[in-house]
């Protein structure tokens, strides 16, 4: 909260990354509420595009000119400290915030904020929750970290005092919030690079639970979340299937990618929810979202009207198309408790053969699960492993995607995606789905097999 008066003092304010998913909403929330806004990228994308659109003037590349005129610079976490602008604004005295900082600053100006926290599905349920309350006249602004074909991207700027947006716990950068409501998906271990084990994960999650004004929602069938919650003096509202949950599904019906469950709160029915994303870690989404839109004053009317719109975020299970009889899809999963929810799924759909393509995303979590992930890639009917994708890391683990494949049977690793692709077009049959799975840029991969199928003589 230390710098929570600086927008008052300022008035123009330069993003350093200003494309990127986590930038672009607090830009077009400060652009909206009157600020002068300039922004940088080396990269395009339709994010920028959308800046770009509102009339926010963005520099490409970085130099240090870009920020002369400037009284404050937002910096996105993948900006080293090298970069010319960052450099060029200390050296000028300029305020430097990183985003996380002004994520924190900006949702505190609103009086009921609500963050969204675990190790998986952050994304698909902040879409949820913001989906029901946008859907229901509540006008919430909305931070996304993907984009909701509902509103058009990850952004939406509401006229209400609710805002929704994901709390990463990745080197606790969660813990620069104080919400008003915070839901927790899931505890599990994860990010096992900066945090060592899952104790210390506990501990920040009980840190950002100590950090909400109002109360916590969580899952009441995830052992990790209750162990750390147990002494927590807070409001505490759980979901899940198990009958002492407060927010419960009941009477579960699953058909393809369709399913629908009874939502009870407290033992009193609410409302019949029909989803059209799959899989029973979407049921775990929806319950969350439900629970958090309800308290807030959704009815059980507007929850199930806005959830059985809700047709999934980008790469969360993405189907790409069809092509000669060949489904290809994509989706982010990268960690194998998500990785075994997605394929789970997956091979329940009703297809003749489920191909999984998996980008190990860094070497450190993929050392360190090593076996977790084996298990959770040894479901479907075949598993094409790529090579590993460093992100952040060098490979001091000595750590290669065929010591994965070697704990698998039957799996295939293969390097690059040009080969992978020339593989599916051998192999891959009528009534088939092509899976690509990960957290880096195995979407080309998808995108490349899909294009090929198309074009396929």
């Amino acid at each position: 909260m230390k710098y929570d008066h600086i927008l008052e003092k300022v008035k123009k304010i330069h993003f350093i990354g200003i494309g990127g998913s986590g930038m672009c909403p607090l830009a077009e929330i400060l652009y909206s509420e009157g600020f002068t806004l300039t922004g940088s990228d080396s990269a395009e994308s339709d994010t920028l595009e959308r800046i770009k659109a509102m009339g926010i003037k963005v520099y490409s590349g970085h130099f240090a000119e870009n920020v002369k005129d400037t009284e404050l610079v937002v910096y996105t976490a993948a900006v080293k400290s090298d970069n010319p602008e960052l450099v060029a604004a200390k050296e000028l005295g300029i305020p430097c915030l990183e985003r996380s900082v002004m994520l924190g600053i900006v949702t505190r100006r609103y009086n009921r904020s609500v963050a969204v926290a675990g190790t998986h599905g952050k994304t698909s349920t902040t879409a949820m929750i913001s989906q029901i309350l946008i859907g229901s006249g509540f006008d919430p602004s909305a931070i996304i970290g993907g984009k909701l074909n509902a509103i058009g991207g990850n952004s939406y700027v509401g006229e209400s005092d609710i805002i929704v947006c994901e709390a990463c716990e990745y080197v606790d950068t969660f813990l620069e919030l104080n919400p008003y409501l915070s839901v927790v998906l899931n505890i599990d271990a994860d990010h096992l690079d900066y945090f060592k084990n899952l104790d210390n994960i506990k501990k920040s999650f009980l840190k950002f639970a100590n950090q909400t004004t109002h109360g916590i929602i969580y899952c009441g069938d995830d052992e990790n979340s209750i162990d750390t919650f147990k002494d927590l003096d807070l409001l505490k509202i759980t979901f899940g299937i198990g009958k002492n949950c407060d927010y419960r599904a009941d009477n579960i019906v699953s058909n393809g990618m369709n399913q629908s469950f009874d939502l009870y709160f407290k033992d009193e029915f609410v409302t019949n929810i029909k989803l059209i994303v799959p899989g029973k870690h979407n049921i775990m989404n929806a319950l969350a979202a439900s629970a958090a839109a309800h308290h807030l004053g959704a009815t059980g009317r507007e929850i199930a009207e806005n959830l059985e719109k809700f047709a999934g975020v980008h790469r969360r299970f993405e189907v790409l198309g069809v092509s000669r009889g060949v489904t290809v899809a994509d989706d982010f999963a990268h960690h194998p408790t998500e990785l075994e929810a997605v394929l789970t799924s997956a091979m329940n759909m009703g297809f003749r053969k489920v191909w999984a393509i998996f980008q190990p995303h860094t070497y450190s979590r993929t050392a360190i699960l090593l076996d977790d992930f084996a298990k959770a890639l040894s479901i479907p009917d075949e598993i094409i492993i790529s090579e590993i994708l460093a992100v952040r890391e060098t490979n001091t683990y000595n750590i290669y995607s065929t010591d994965l494949g070697a704990k698998i049977e039957g799996s295939h690793c293969i390097d690059t995606f040009e080969e992978i692709t020339d593989f599916i077009l051998e192999n891959a049959e009528e009534g088939d789905l092509v899976l690509t799975m990960g957290g880096g840029n195995v979407y080309r991969c998808a995108n490349m097999i899909y294009s090929a199928l198309e074009h396929k003589e």
